[in-house]
């Protein structure tokens, strides 16, 4: 008989219950097989929160995650059992264009992909190549490994953006991902203005060294970030809010923005068709590029969650200040609830123990 697992999977109307699955078995000489510690809830997580995705029902969600090795396959030799690892959960199908020169976060068959193997955070096992689990060190808890993947989405928008020493950068949204960006830009020497609707956001914004913070809820966000760039616009402006603000933030973002400007566009749309009136005329005379960045791969030869792990490991980004509240799986309900509901529970980012 198969050995089984706790996992959470999606129920009809968008929330989880909990079930004992069949537990993945390693299927290949060079996967390995890891016991989930932590699991991290994110925007997109949120998005599909409650929603009736049928295609997702019965399905384990779930791609932010610090595990420890149990088994590996014959031919492995990077990790071993007893390992503590994070895992990076973007896995294409390895045989189309994008994926054989490692734009596999393009792959047309990623999520499909993902989400059969190594995007199952939500449960207490996950298998998957072991070129996607990365050893931690020591100092590093399984709780701050849950943020690479959100850190890692944050540094390939940089690699796009082309940011340099001194630019002025907007960040549009303090969640996660725009505290993650805040950091970022920081570290590349840039002064960065925040806007969000939440204080206590903008609180921990400061607290992880933006320049200037804004609640645009009261405050003419236009006006603060014209007096921040000496009345140019910024350079970059980075829209990190996404899903249902999208329509509100992404022109937002092009007014923020100085004539030859970039607007990068890290937070993630709603799927099908989303109606959003921008400028296009100003857009267009002042030669603003509009970026869009999808999830993270390599920068050159080296992975992107590489480099985040990196500069988690010497103190360049702060993970720990991020995680607001922590649940068991048991109650992961209750642990969505608190992470949508942030402008009474104050919460950021939101951990599940496993």
């Amino acid at each position: 008989m198969a050995e089984t697992m706790k996992a959470a999977l999606k129920t009809a109307n968008g929330e989880f219950e909990l079930a004992e699955v069949e537990r993945p078995q390693i299927t290949d000489p060079h996967w390995v097989l890891a016991r989930v510690k932590v699991a991290g809830i994110c925007g997109t997580d949120l998005r599909h929160w409650k929603k009736d995705d049928p295609h997702l029902k019965g399905k384990i969600m779930g791609h932010e995650l610090g595990a420890e090795i149990i088994e590996v396959g014959s031919e492995v030799t990077n990790v071993k059992p007893g390992d503590r690892v994070v895992v990076e959960t973007l896995l294409g199908d390895e045989t189309c264009d994008w994926c054989r020169v490692q734009q596999y976060n393009l792959c047309p068959n990623l999520y499909k992909v993902r989400m059969r193997t190594i995007s199952q955070a939500f449960a207490e096992y996950v298998t998957g190549p072991s070129e996607k689990f990365y050893k931690l060190p020591d100092h590093v808890s399984y709780e701050e490994a849950t943020l690479l993947d959100t850190f890692s989405v944050c540094l390939h928008a940089i690699n796009l953006s082309g940011i340099k020493l001194n630019d002025k950068v907007a960040v549009i949204g303090a969640g996660p991902i725009g505290l993650g960006q805040v950091q970022l830009a920081k570290a590349c020497g840039a002064d960065v203005i925040v806007t969000d609707v939440v204080d206590s956001s903008l609180k921990l914004a400061k607290e992880l060294g933006a320049d200037v913070v804004v609640n645009t809820r009261n405050t003419d966000g236009y006006k603060e970030v014209m007096e921040f760039s000496k009345n140019r616009g910024v350079d970059i402006t980075f829209e990190c809010a996404g899903g249902p603000s999208m329509p509100v933030t992404l022109p937002q973002a092009t007014t923020f923005t100085r004539i030859g400007g970039k607007v990068v566009i890290v937070g993630g749309f709603e799927p099908g068709k989303t109606a959003i009136e921008l400028e296009w005329q100003r857009i267009q005379k002042a030669e603003i590029q509009l970026i869009p960045s999808a999830s993270y791969a390599f920068r050159d030869i080296y992975p992107e969650m590489e480099i985040c792990l990196d500069l988690l490991a010497k103190g360049k980004l702060n993970a720990k200040k991020l995680i607001t509240h922590s649940f068991s799986i048991d109650d992961i309900n209750k642990a969505f609830e608190t992470a949508q509901d942030k402008e009474h529970t104050h919460a950021v980012f939101v951990a599940l123990t496993i």
